[in-house]
């Protein structure tokens, strides 16, 4: 009988250590399964996403500072590598198959010209679109839109930005005057009136710049272009589509000569403008007296300026009034727009992360960049400048990209910069200057 107790109850103990194992066994799968849905990135530790693009030297190390907090997060390694050939070198590994994971064009019309040949990934396939469109007004997404071989995909997401569409002054000799920042266009004729009463000449303009004559020229033509017709004659224009010789195009550079040609309405007047270097013109604000007040140029000029200048106290700018209310208030921009070209899950968190602000809100900290995202904050922004420009970006209506930056080569940084060299020094006439551009337009 003891032996049939005993037997019995060895039994019971074999079983009981057997339910207990296999309840562990059955446990330790969960345990893992809370760990993994404990940490979002578990996937993703460890993995490398490659990256290339023009930032070097001070640019790279803002870069890399402002996604070390993401990589840390996510444990993803963003190995970013900047060339000054970065044009040569993107397109031997491209056509060569062996590209970055991530590309930043600093001119969209390079991007482009790979998204025509098939290279590029539609982001609409691969990330949170709803998040995108939420974070960037509809100008930003128009141009990251690009005709790709199978329709138009979303070639990419705008990082860091700048702002052309600002007119710059001396603050405490505008002030002294009794001058008033113009907030219309009939505001801005009304100074301009006001500074040539008073014997001095409104602009202060130069568009020498070496083999690159006349690019600042360009730059005005295209404000002009935003302000006196639609964003859609504007991409026409820039696409080939709609020709230099036609009213729209020709009106544009009207204006802009209708303040450039005045008499005394330029320092130098209209020769002088050719033959002075771009970086050289505003320094006439600063002389005493100053020999013009106004000069309208991208927020990298104050690199220009007289030493010891403060932004806010010794200087200061507005934004460049809009001519027609019906076109709103649109910015020239130019700026980063970052593409993708391999896709893996980690290449992906990292793109949707581009599309925050939080991607550059270590670049803007340090200074030298502007946010184009909506949920980036102007309290970012730790000095004068910076911050001015993120308002005007922030509140444009539209934005548009630097147009000779989107057109063929031969003509954006050819033919239109020499060609409106040549009518600005009198040595063409307009109808000339037109002609040669579109005729210089690639087949």
């Amino acid at each position: 009988m003891k032996k049939v107790v005993l037997v019995a109850i060895s039994l019971m103990l074999i079983a009981s250590f057997t339910f207990v194992s296999c309840q562990k066994k059955e446990e330790a799968p969960a345990a893992g399964t809370e760990k993994a849905a404990a940490d979002p990135y578990a996937d993703v530790r460890g993995k490398v996403v490659t990256m290339s693009g023009p930032f070097v030297d001070n640019d790279a190390i803002k870069f890399e500072e402002s996604v070390k907090s993401f990589e840390e997060m996510t444990g993803i390694d963003i190995q970013y590598e900047g060339s000054k050939e970065f044009e040569a070198s993107i397109g031997i590994a491209v056509e060569g198959g062996n590209p970055p994971d991530i590309v930043d064009f600093p001119q969209p019309g390079l991007l482009d010209n790979f998204v025509r040949k098939g290279y590029v990934i539609d982001l609409n396939k691969v990330l949170d679109m709803n998040k995108v469109k939420a974070n960037y007004i509809q100008s930003w997404l128009d141009m990251a839109t690009m005709a790709a071989p199978d329709g138009d995909i979303m070639a990419g997401l705008w990082g860091r930005v700048n702002g052309k569409s600002l007119v710059w002054y001396n603050k405490k000799e505008f002030d002294a005057a009794g001058y008033e920042v113009p907030e219309t266009w009939t505001e801005l004729v009304e100074l301009q009136k006001m500074i040539l009463a008073d014997g001095d000449s409104p602009w202060a303009v130069g568009i020498e710049s070496g083999a690159a004559t006349g690019w600042a020229a360009t730059d005005w033509v295209e404000e002009m272009m935003l302000r006196t017709t639609s964003l859609e004659n504007y991409d026409r224009w820039v696409a080939g589509e709609l020709k230099f010789d036609s009213p729209e195009v020709r009106g544009a550079i009207e204006a802009m000569a209708s303040i450039w040609f005045a008499d005394g309405m330029v320092y130098g007047g209209r020769k002088g403008i050719a033959t002075t270097s771009f970086g050289d013109a505003p320094k006439v604000m600063f002389e005493n007296p100053p020999k013009a007040w106004l000069h309208k140029q991208g927020n990298f000029i104050t690199s220009f300026f007289p030493d010891n200048l403060v932004a806010g106290t010794d200087y200061d700018f507005f934004y460049l009034p809009s001519v027609d209310p019906a076109y709103g208030k649109p910015v020239l921009v130019a700026g980063d727009i970052y593409a993708m070209f391999n896709d893996r899950p980690e290449v992906r968190m990292v793109m949707q992360y581009f599309a925050t602000g939080a991607s550059v809100e270590g670049w803007v900290k340090a200074g030298g960049a502007i946010s184009p995202h909506k949920d980036s904050q102007l309290s970012w922004y730790t000095n004068e400048v910076d911050r001015k420009v993120a308002e005007v970006i922030q509140n444009a209506t539209s934005v548009r990209f630097d147009g000779s930056d989107l057109m063929p080569g031969a003509v954006g940084a050819g033919s239109f910069w020499k060609e409106m060299t040549a009518y600005v020094s009198g040595a063409k006439s307009l109808d000339d200057a037109l002609k040669a551009i579109d005729s210089s337009w690639p087949e």
